[in-house]
């Protein structure tokens, strides 16, 4: 008997963003209960950088879905303390990311490719490798400074043989990192430090990737091969050999040039709820991919912190505004003692006052500053509406 292929979902641009919305966590209540934790579970991976405006962006990732956390209990929740065991993992996912623990058996395939993988940018010299492992083995878990220094002069780029090895251990998965002391990574064995159950490369690539794809589905909610590959950072013929057994379901999105997957628990009910108003870091997993964020939301984002100065548009660390499931402008934060500074603020019309002037009071009080000082808006027009909202939301 012949098999009739299954009927494609098709989405309009609205569904497709509500849908997004909602499986990144802006939509509906916020689900306090499971916390900084049911955060990182939703969205599979948080990643880090090392740039600190307001907080750090693994930082801001929870407090754009929750609210005010507290940032103690957003710690807790990413690192080990005490004689917990670990809740999570850091490696590279989309970039470096911080993992939920029980994904540890899934990066198997990245972990053999960095083993196989025949040229490095840093030069591994002789004996370091075994050095930095047998240090670990006997002193327990170490920074980087106390395997003998994280670099050799004081720049950026320029590690030290200890520390050139051990990040070489932790991409092999030797070694692991389940723990930060003052931003600095914490380095253990991976067999002391990952739980026993979770302590083997025995998935194949393929158990691995399909693992992967369907997390990254699920977590986008829907998305094209580009959005679902980006997620993890897995390469086009990758998601292409186990997209038909990942769990995810082809839809068609109007608007949207390239065939594109969904998670079925995703379609099974209309996305409906409250949204979120927010600003966003720009290292945030509903934006980290410019080319969905044009497509889904027809708003241009690009960090520009890296950019020379002279030539940058919206600022060093602009954050978008999220409100009403849009994108409605772009705010360039400080801070000065107790004063959130916006020193540069773009407004998607005069409509979006309010909702600016909201993110940046609920940012304030979350960071204790107690008030927000407007440097520079873009529209001039706009800047006075802005002053008075925000002295009314301060009042």
């Amino acid at each position: 008997m012949t098999t009739l292929p299954r009927p494609t979902t098709e989405l309009s641009a609205d569904e497709a963003r509500r849908i997004a919305l909602r499986a990144q966590g802006f939509l509906g209540a916020p689900d306090r209960r499971s916390g900084v934790r049911g955060v990182l579970r939703r969205l599979g991976a948080v990643q880090l950088d090392t740039i600190s405006v307001l907080a750090r962006s693994h930082e801001l990732v929870p407090y754009a879905r929750l609210g005010a956390v507290g940032r103690e209990a957003v710690e807790d929740a990413y690192w080990k303390t005490g004689s917990r065991p670990p809740r999570t993992f850091e490696y590279w996912s989309h970039a470096a990311c911080i993992l939920p623990v029980e994904e540890w058996p899934h990066f198997a395939f990245r972990r053999r490719a960095y083993r196989g993988r025949p040229h490095w940018n840093h030069e591994l010299p002789d004996g370091a490798y075994e050095q930095v492992v047998k240090q670990l083995r006997a002193e327990g878990p170490l920074t980087a400074t106390e395997l003998g220094g994280a670099k050799r002069t004081s720049e950026w780029w320029d590690w030290s043989g200890s520390k050139v090895a051990v990040e070489r251990a932790l991409m092999y998965g030797e070694v692991v990192c389940v723990e930060r002391r003052g931003w600095k990574r914490v380095y253990d064995l991976a067999e002391r430090a990952i739980p026993e159950a979770l302590l083997h490369d025995e998935l194949d690539d393929t158990e691995c990737l399909r693992r992967l794809v369907g997390l990254a589905g699920r977590s986008l909610g829907v998305g094209t091969r580009a959005d679902i590959a980006d997620y993890h950072r897995l390469k086009a013929e990758q998601v292409d050999a186990v997209i038909a057994d990942s769990g995810l379901v082809p839809v068609t999105v109007e608007g949207w040039s390239k065939p594109a997957w969904a998670d079925p628990a995703a379609l099974a009910a209309p996305p409906r709820g409250r949204h979120r108003t927010t600003l966003l870091s720009p290292f945030d997993s509903l934006i980290w991919e410019r080319a969905r964020t044009e497509r889904i939301f027809g708003f241009t984002h690009r960090l520009e912190a890296y950019v020379p100065k002279p030539k940058r548009v919206y600022g060093y660390f602009a954050m978008p505004v999220l409100a009403g499931g849009r994108l409605v402008g772009r705010v360039d934060p400080a801070r000065a003692g107790r004063t959130l500074v916006a020193k540069q603020v773009t407004l998607d019309g005069r409509k979006a006052v309010p909702a600016v002037a909201q993110a940046l009071v609920e940012a304030a009080s979350w960071v204790d500053c107690t008030n927000v000082r407007v440097e520079r808006v873009d529209a001039p027009e706009l800047r006075e509406p802005l002053v008075l909202e925000l002295a009314r939301a301060l009042a």
